[in-house]
């Protein structure tokens, strides 16, 4: 009897998330990521309280100034600090990239949860709307979207929450379709044929039985989604389509250096916006597939 109760308590102790955490904290690559994605929150969050400029700074007499004490990584085309403006580009880029990465895990994850439980009909319209919006490529459906706003002179202080939206309505279809293959599978299970047998509620059911057994996928996929995310508005903002100027973002500082000269001579407009985006990328992925392998029980003899 000892020896059972010995052992219960080392299974409980044993639980997915002390291991997941045990062999995150085990990974170099991703204990590395988790340290760079820390300090780029506080560089972009906590920084600017410390710059002496503001981002629209604009001082005529600097433009296109190279590195110096003063501006430590000298100045764009209008004179204004490219430091400052990268730390508050940060907090845009990160903040639409966080944002629709919610807001399409909650569509996404919802959906996916009533489509998988109901099956028949609700499940067949909602695939085939995910399947419609999937036939059709990401970044060729956002530059359309993005034009017509364009076109209709939308406000720059409303193309921020747009560009959330737009990111989100694309991102949605694919992680319905993962959750409804989880749910397929796990209202299979005796939980859920117990929880048949006492009576419990649908929405009982999906939000407070299926829905939680599916969190590890969902944490993987939001760190995925959140890197989709930072590149897609990056690349709209490049474009002049996402978020335009004044207001700064890494892709449209990137499109600061759109011809020839200040591409090879004014490096500093350029590949700071382009190494924080690159950095910030590669640490979510790395993260990401941490994550995955962490939390998935099949890793677990690896």
């Amino acid at each position: 009897m000892s020896f059972n109760k010995k052992k219960f308590i080392k299974t409980s102790n044993n639980s997915l998330s002390h291991q997941a955490f045990r062999k995150l904290s085990k990974n170099k690559l991703a204990v590395i990521s988790i340290a760079f994605l820390l300090f780029i929150f506080l560089f972009n969050f906590i920084g600017p309280i410390f710059s002496p400029y503001s981002y629209n700074d604009i001082d005529v007499t600097l433009i296109k100034q190279p590195p110096s004490f003063n501006h430590l990584l000298g100045t764009d085309d209008y004179g204004r600090d490219v430091l400052t403006r990268l730390m508050y580009a940060g907090r845009i880029s990160l903040t639409v990239g966080l944002a629709s990465m919610l807001l399409s895990l909650i569509l996404g994850s919802i959906l996916g949860c009533i489509s998988g439980y109901y099956g028949g009909i609700v499940d067949n319209i909602l695939m085939r709307v995910a399947d419609i919006l999937m036939s059709i490529p990401g970044l060729p459906l956002l530059i359309i979207i993005a034009a017509l706003l364009s076109e209709l002179k939308v406000p720059s202080d409303y193309r921020l929450y747009i560009v959330m939206l737009m990111l989100s309505f694309v991102g949605w279809p694919s992680l319905a379709r993962l959750i409804r293959g989880q749910v397929l599978s796990l209202r299979e299970q005796n939980f859920m044929k117990a929880a048949d047998i006492l009576g419990l509620s649908d929405r009982r059911k999906i939000f407070h039985h299926l829905l939680p057994n599916t969190f590890p996928l969902l944490i993987v996929v939001a760190t995925l989604s959140t890197a989709d995310g930072i590149l897609s508005e990056s690349s709209l903002s490049f474009l002049g389509l996402g978020v335009i100027p004044p207001t700064p973002s890494w892709g449209n500082m990137i499109n600061a250096a759109n011809n020839l000269i200040d591409f090879q001579n004014r490096s500093w407009l350029w590949i700071p916006p382009g190494l924080a985006i690159f950095l910030t990328i590669i640490s979510i992925n790395l993260l990401g597939d941490a994550l995955r392998d962490a939390l998935d029980p099949k890793m677990k003899g690896r």
